[in-house]
């Protein structure tokens, strides 16, 4: 495989059920005058706030002192055992080289914890950074696509009422193939704070029950821009399908929301399609009530080469962690990733180019998951009852979106020596 990976394997078997935590009180880097103009205000504005300000979907704004000084003691908790941010990778095992990674760094949460223990001073004004500019809801992460395509009719959810989950189906409008290099689904500016999930697919029509993954979107996700080379083909007349989760705020909202593709330029075709799927996938979960460390474990072959560029754990309210790893050909293995779950965020982990898994054929993948069905559990719906697998929220789910493209043998062994050779480069 040859991709960079760290392993501690005096602690796989407690870290694979209990993940990571940073001891608050070691003092990486820290100093005897933390303040937030100088220190904290430029970790919130890298890390933080792009979900903590008013009208995200954070509960409270980090944008200033007076806002943030309430929170300290929750944020040193959250930071220190890496609740927050959003970012659940272990970092002990497997693959740690990763595109966005928007965890902190020892030495930041180190310098948060050191603010809250003196007190959480304020600090010098003018040490305070500019504030930091956002771009409004009707921006495209892709940048601006090339086609969009919006659910066929505004969908009004009222202000109080069940979740609802359904298919919407919209025609792509597209009278000719187009390959894509980027893709983003995003609900509307006012459909924002209604929208748990979008998942849209490519159908030949609204009765098939075939149909390409395209794109998801969730808390934490933004779009997905493939990497350089690679493509999805988008047939003409396809129908998107738009598997919708609603959820009530409050108050009557209408959301529209919409897929975008950005389009290599025409007769232009990269040089491998790039998949994302649901591999691994789990049917036969049973997670008894009370439990609160269920193993399942599922396979999936892979008959190419490939080249694994993301991984996205999907499980649901009673779901705690996973890992992935290659059982190789030889019956050597080798762990991937493995990351604790958040109901409340879908991250896809993305790995830098020179790291990503190079899997030759007839590996298997191996994904390992754990739920907890316990009460200690706080986004189980129900202890008392057992769960097995279902679309619902309160079923659960157990597979990997897994995105990779496929070599040729060539092609394999040429990307094998370039690792080969960079890591010799590494260690030398």
């Amino acid at each position: 495989m040859q991709a960079r990976v760290r392993i501690s394997l005096g602690a796989i078997t407690c870290a694979l059920v209990a993940g990571t935590l940073v001891n608050p009180t070691t003092a990486f880097g820290q100093t005897d005058d933390v303040t937030f103009t100088k220190d904290i205000a430029p970790i919130f504005q890298a890390s933080c706030q792009t979900c903590h300000r008013d009208g995200a979907i954070a509960p409270m704004s980090l944008m200033t002192y007076d806002e943030s000084r309430p929170w300290a003691r929750a944020i040193k908790d959250k930071v220190s055992t890496r609740s927050m941010p959003p970012w659940y990778i272990d970092r002990n095992i497997g693959v740690q080289d990763f595109k966005y990674d928007r965890s902190l760094s020892d030495d930041q949460i180190a310098t948060i914890v050191a603010w809250v223990d003196a007190g959480a001073p304020r600090g010098n004004p003018s040490d305070m950074p500019a504030a930091r500019q956002f771009a409004n809801r009707d921006m495209w992460h892709i940048g601006e696509p090339d086609w969009i395509v919006p659910i066929p009719e505004p969908f009004v959810v009222p202000a109080d009422g069940a979740n609802w989950w359904g298919d919407l189906f919209s025609d792509s409008g597209l009278t000719e193939d187009r390959w894509i290099k980027s893709v983003e689904t995003k609900p509307s500016a006012e459909g924002f704070p209604v929208v748990h999930h979008a998942v849209t697919r490519l159908q030949e029509s609204v009765d098939s029950d075939q149909g390409e993954f395209l794109n998801e979107y969730a808390q934490g996700k933004n779009g997905d821009a493939f990497p350089a080379g690679t493509g999805r083909l988008v047939k003409a007349g396809s129908i998107i399908r738009f598997n919708m989760h609603y959820a009530s705020i409050g108050k009557e909202t209408t959301d529209r929301t919409s897929v975008g593709l950005t389009f290599y330029p025409k007769g232009e075709e990269p040089k491998h399609e790039l998949f994302s799927r649901a591999l691994a996938q789990n049917y036969d979960l049973d997670i008894p009530a009370g439990d609160d460390d269920v193993r399942h474990d599922s396979y999936h072959p892979f008959t190419e080469n490939v080249r694994l560029t993301g991984y996205q754990p999907h499980l649901h309210n009673r779901g705690k962690r996973q890992c992935i790893e290659a059982i190789l050909p030889d019956g050597t293995t080798e762990m991937l990733s493995c990351s604790n779950w958040d109901f409340g965020w879908h991250i896809v982990y993305n790995y830098e180019d020179d790291a990503q898994p190079l899997l030759p054929k007839g590996t298997f993948l191996h994904t390992m998951t754990w739920h907890d069905n316990s009460a200690g559990n706080r986004w189980n719906p129900d202890a008392r009852n057992w769960a097995g697998f279902g679309q619902r929220s309160s079923d659960d789910m157990s597979f990997t979106w897994t995105s990779y493209y496929e070599l040729d043998d060539d092609e394999f062994a040429a990307a094998q020596e370039e690792r080969r050779v960079m890591t010799n480069d590494d260690d030398n």
